[in-house]
């Protein structure tokens, strides 16, 4: 063979292999993530919105790069497993999940597919993970457990009414963190000379029947340490409520004084969600969820309503104004 056909041979080989089918350009699977909620988009959307954030801070624009399936269960726990199942289906790469109840749906319908906590009361107790620092299975996240927080929460409604010595605690005794949460309210009691009276709601069917009974007992105010999901979509309800029984409440987020309620001083839930944009980035990229240590809450606020204040004749102390966060007017 001439060295003028050799050249003209490895030309075309050259060309065959940069233009054929074996060397065209793959196209890029695009990850796809499920959402799982126990509500309705409507009932927390600031949320939504900082997890989203969370990822387009690590370069995840939706519908772009990245696919989210959202399933709701619009207040019907019942429908959670189904959902669950049917994101399974679906193959996605990870689910992401907004409270306990969600998360052990989800854990129930796959032990493979990583799961992403979003926040979680405590997620030890609720046999989630292992440990906080080796979860060891196929599910880790961000924990909102933060006990200390009660009695401090205790502490801020001595402040707004000085003369206080009755408070109605609002619990769920089947909640892993509620044990840890009432002992520090009940040191903080003990120090500020405050006599608890403790009532248990594990639904919404609970609400009205506690708040009667707070009134009956001549409770001078609420300590609510029931988290999301008891109350997922009753929040005004409840504040307007407290209004009724012109009680000074103090909740554990601030949605519930977004909805009409007094104060709130507790883990800033949107932080947590935004923080968790990290975890999917980690496990799309290779990470195991055994691997990575679940977080605990780094930042916390305090919400002061002065419409609700006013609603039930109460004037909040300027010293106390001052370390809010945000005033509502």
């Amino acid at each position: 063979m001439s060295m003028r056909r050799r050249v003209s041979y490895c030309l075309l080989i050259t060309f065959l292999l940069f233009t054929g089918p074996a060397h065209a350009q793959q196209p890029t699977t695009v990850p796809r993530i499920g959402y799982l909620s126990p509500t309705s988009p409507s009932v927390s959307p600031s949320r939504i919105e900082a997890f989203r954030q969370g990822l387009r801070e690590l370069g995840y624009v939706e519908g772009k790069n990245i696919v989210i399936e959202y399933r709701y269960a619009e207040g019907k726990f019942d429908r959670l497993p189904a959902l669950a199942a049917e994101l399974v289906r679906l193959k996605v790469d990870l689910i992401v999940t907004t409270g306990p109840t969600v998360t052990r749906a989800a854990k129930g319908a796959t032990t493979a597919i990583p799961i992403v906590m979003l926040s979680d009361t405590d997620p030890v107790g609720n046999g989630f993970v292992a440990s906080l620092a080796r979860p060891g299975g196929n599910v880790t996240g961000l924990s909102g457990l933060a006990p200390e927080l009660s009695g401090k929460q205790l502490e801020l409604l001595k402040e707004i009414v000085p003369k206080l010595s009755r408070v109605a605690v609002f619990g769920t005794s089947t909640n892993p963190g509620n044990a840890q949460m009432l002992r520090e309210v009940e040191l903080a009691a003990d120090a500020f000379g405050v006599k608890l009276q403790y009532l248990e709601v594990r639904g919404h069917k609970d609400v009205q029947t506690v708040f009667r009974a707070a009134s009956k007992a001549q409770a001078e105010a609420v300590l609510y340490l029931v988290a999301g999901l008891i109350a997922a979509g009753h929040r005004t309800e409840i504040t307007e409520l407290a209004a009724k029984s012109r009680l000074p409440a103090i909740y554990p987020n601030r949605q519930y004084v977004e909805d009409g309620g007094l104060i709130s001083y507790g883990v800033n839930t949107a932080d947590l969600d935004r923080r968790a944009g990290t975890y999917v980035d980690k496990i799309l990229k290779g990470r195991k969820p055994a691997d990575l240590p679940v977080e605990q809450p780094t930042k916390f606020e305090f919400i002061v309503n002065l419409k609700a204040a006013k609603q039930i004749g109460l004037t909040i102390p300027p010293n106390v104004l001052a370390r809010a966060d945000r005033v509502i007017r």
